[in-house]
């Protein structure tokens, strides 16, 4: 097999990358959302959707940790739109003094993900489940909505998805190169683990459906080679 097939990412890497944190707590400006803003967006969503079948687009984390109830999965893929490193964050897999990248959906080329079928009779429930993981703040309102997918039948799906185009201040723009991206994803860690690990994650889950991101292929190449670097100027002289 060419080593350019091989996964370079390993999780002895990843391993490397994990620093123990705190959780510094949300920033002065923060605006978070309240139970009564979950209840009407759930509301609000749930009667959009109305008969039809409930599904959720996963392309990140998603896919190995949902975060809501399903009883049905497809590989499905949004046309139009690309995965990309473009969410900074200071929580969570960041921390303000190394802030790290999230993943988002930006516009243009193609993203091959899985779609997530709610049971009929519980979509309410699940729809705010999946809001109070994705989103926190009022800040991040306009970054879901229902994007149309096509799953292997050629038939077209409309599913919820989250953190799709430009609507947060948190959200770097123009997009990152990847020779950027990789030595913040090799170094940023929070409280709930690093960003290498969400790489990791993300690209093996993704792997077990059959699904290569080009764009994250390489990456995870790149942030290997960042993190061996790392592990070399740590190395003590004379070893």
């Amino acid at each position: 097999m060419p080593s350019h097939s091989l996964m370079m990412l390993t999780q002895e890497l990843v391993d490397f990358c994990f620093r123990a944190e705190d959780d510094p707590g949300p920033p002065a400006d923060w605006q978070g959302l309240t139970d009564g803003d979950y209840t009407e967006i759930a509301d609000r969503l749930t009667a959009e959707i109305g008969d039809d079948p409930l599904w959720v687009f996963a392309y990140g984390s998603l896919i190995w940790k949902p975060g809501f109830a399903s009883i049905d999965r497809k590989k499905a893929t949004a046309y139009g739109w690309h995965r990309s490193f473009s969410l900074r964050i200071e929580r969570g897999r960041g921390s303000p003094s190394q802030p790290g990248l999230m993943m988002m959906l930006s516009r243009g080329g193609r993203c091959d993900g899985v779609i997530y079928r709610v049971a009929d009779d519980d979509k309410r429930a699940q729809i705010e489940q999946a809001l109070r993981r994705e989103v926190s703040s009022k800040d991040s309102l306009t970054t879901f909505r229902w994007l149309p997918v096509r799953i292997e039948n050629g038939e077209t799906i409309r599913a919820l998805t989250f953190w799709v185009g430009n609507g947060s201040p948190r959200i770097i723009t123009p997009l990152l190169p990847l020779d950027d991206v990789a030595p913040v994803l090799a170094r940023a860690c929070g409280h709930r683990g690093s960003c290498a690990e969400y790489l990791y994650n993300t690209v093996v889950h993704l792997a077990e459906f059959g699904i290569r991101d080009r764009n994250l292929w390489r990456l995870q190449a790149m942030v290997a080679r960042e993190i061996e670097a790392l592990q070399a100027e740590q190395q003590p002289a004379g070893e």
